[in-house]
């Protein structure tokens, strides 16, 4: 029988209450540091939260990068990560940051297609590069739906689609309506089974890494072995990290979360 426990990352953390403000904090001290070259608040639909940030490197941009944030579709803020934007600018990217309407405003599907949206402006902003998907926790899910039939990117976004790194990612949603987030994500069995990539099949020939810490719940283990397994994709456990510090790689130019994501 799935609980929340088995799903409660902040639960599992010791000083998870301590790390929003942390992260926060650094995420502003990143964005006052870069001035000029973050583009805040560019809009890839009608409403408030279809926005997105995008950070330049010093010289042309060598490729772009697009992270999106977790929070199991009912969380966060582009603003809450934009210091992770550092390890990929300082190899030459450009890096970009989209937010989401969150659940229960939205539905997951809806969501799914936000982010398609928010790809697809974000690649005519730095056109001619290759396009790298990165994603934490719903964001690794959201990330992952990006290649299935359904979702339908461009064919000039797809084409360029160089690698797509799911962090800890959600890839199958059917535990989901078991847990109480469910009177927030309005789940019922249909839409996560079709909202689950484990399940689906990948339409686009790109290279996929998923990667999750060592010190994960046993959930988001078997969630990323899951996942990994039917795409056939790389699988990472990186020893001792647990799900919020898993993503601290992206910061550093030189960690092997960077590595993989560039590679």
């Amino acid at each position: 029988m799935i609980t929340d426990q088995d799903y409660d990352n902040s639960g599992a953390v010791p000083g998870s209450e301590k790390l929003s403000a942390m992260w926060q904090a650094a995420a502003a001290a990143f964005r006052g540091e870069i001035g000029a070259r973050a583009r805040l608040g560019l809009a890839y639909g009608a409403t408030e939260r279809e926005r997105a940030d995008l950070f330049l490197p010093e010289g042309r941009p060598e490729g772009l990068v697009l992270f999106v944030h977790g929070g199991y579709w009912r969380s966060r803020h582009r603003h809450d990560w934009s210091h992770l934007a550092q390890g990929a600018l300082a190899r030459g990217q450009a890096v970009a940051m989209p937010s989401y309407t969150l659940a229960p405003e939205a539905r997951i599907s809806q969501i799914t297609l936000q982010i398609a949206q928010a790809v697809a402006m974000l690649a005519t902003e730095v056109p001619d590069v290759p396009v790298r998907l990165a994603g934490h926790s719903a964001g690794g899910h959201l990330v992952a739906r990006m290649l299935c039939a359904d979702v339908m990117l461009p064919a000039e976004v797809a084409g360029r689609l160089a690698r797509v790194v799911a962090i800890s990612p959600l890839g199958d949603l059917r535990p989901l309506p078991e847990l109480s987030m469910n009177a927030d994500l309005n789940l019922d069995p249909a839409e996560a089974a079709a909202e689950s990539p484990t399940l689906l099949v990948p339409a686009l020939d790109v290279p996929m890494t998923v990667w999750v810490g060592g010190a994960e719940l046993p959930a988001f283990l078997d969630q990323a072995r899951d996942l990994a397994r039917a795409w056939k994709a790389e699988l990472v456990e990186e020893p001792g990290r647990h799900h919020f510090d898993v993503i601290d790689g992206l910061a550093r130019p030189d960690s092997l979360l960077t590595d993989a994501l560039l590679s």
